[in-house]
């Protein structure tokens, strides 16, 4: 390894053990590119460390991770990446969806390749196939984008007089296109009038939900890029600000004060995903494991939330909830 880059290394791979700085050139390094921030990632690198625990793997015993972290700017990706590449590193891990695993696409034709939460692989080209991803790229699929109707419907359920609802999507994150068509149907479905706002700067999140305040809108529909979650805190405040019911993509909005949540669960995401990695530093070929689809999906509410906001949960919607948020 040239002195340069072990310099770089050293500087992203974040408070190594003392026992592995003697060790670094006879572990495998692990390159981690993410979107989101480190601040409001500690539950899923917690949960990408046991699955690689499951797999053999312990960080700074016999592996080094190498964190790179866009804080929600998605233009950072591309200079992460090829930063990542420059190391070397035996497995490239595409954290927090589609942009971080098309930034490593981009990246390198050679060096695996395992994302995690990304909606529809295939659409985006990171894959040909879910169950033959063939190259050098494999991972974990979320669905999300699928999960409009199912969103719409619980929103519905929970603000019965809702006749026009928001969905709030970042238009830089890709799919979006895709997941704005899912809304728009769904919501078509229900007889709900439907809004689309897109925001991508904190600025444009203040100037959308103090929108919906003069529009008297209710109920608003998170899309899931990084940028909303490295944002996340902000996101649940303006909601209980301007007294908006809305419905987050991931658990993490609700256990931070955010009224409900429908979606994959990303902590199950990246336990797979680092099984994955795993797989791959022993040896098996990413072309090889299909891309895995979500088995589970929650549905979380926060009562506390649902009280400020003078809503009362329905009986039937508090027996379906996968967990309760008192």
């Amino acid at each position: 390894m040239r002195r340069r880059d072990f310099i770089t290394l050293l500087g992203g791979a974040a408070a190594w053990p003392v026992a592995a700085r003697g060790q670094q050139t006879q572990m495998p390094v692990i390159g981690f590119l993410s979107g989101r921030a480190p601040t409001e990632s500690a539950d899923v690198i917690d949960a990408l460390r046991r699955g690689l625990r499951e797999s053999g793997f312990v960080e700074g015993q016999n592996l080094v991770i190498a964190f790179r972290w866009a804080e929600g700017r998605i233009e950072r990706l591309a200079a992460l990446a090829a930063e990542l590449v420059e190391l070397r590193v035996a497995v490239l891990f595409a954290a927090g969806g589609t942009t971080s695993a098309l930034a490593a696409k981009a990246a390198t034709q050679t060096i695996p390749i395992v994302f995690s939460a990304v909606p529809d692989p295939v659409g985006q080209g990171l894959v040909p196939s879910l169950n033959r991803p063939g190259g050098n790229v494999t991972g974990m699929s979320a669905f999300s984008s699928q999960l409009w109707a199912k969103c719409t419907e619980l929103l519905k359920e929970l603000v019965p007089a809702a006749t026009r609802i928001i969905y709030l999507l970042d238009p830089t994150t890709p799919g979006e296109a895709y997941a704005r068509r899912e809304a728009i149907a769904a919501a078509s479905a229900l007889k709900v009038q439907v809004q689309v706002h897109n925001a991508s700067t904190e600025h444009d999140l203040d100037e959308s939900f103090a929108s919906l305040t003069k529009l008297g809108v209710k109920g608003a529909v998170l899309g899931a890029g990084p940028f909303f979650l490295s944002r996340r805190d902000r996101i649940v405040a303006l909601a209980a600000q301007h007294r908006v019911a809305t419905i987050y993509p991931f658990r993490e909005f609700v256990a931070g004060g955010g009224l409900t949540s429908y979606g994959t669960s990303l902590t199950d995401n990246y336990r797979e995903a680092g099984i994955y990695v795993g797989r791959v530093l022993n040896g098996e070929k990413p072309a090889d494991p299909p891309v895995m689809q979500p088995t589970k999906f929650e549905l979380v509410i926060n009562l506390k939330a649902a009280k400020a906001l003078g809503l009362t949960v329905p009986p039937l919607m508090l027996a379906r909830a996968d967990e309760v948020i008192e």
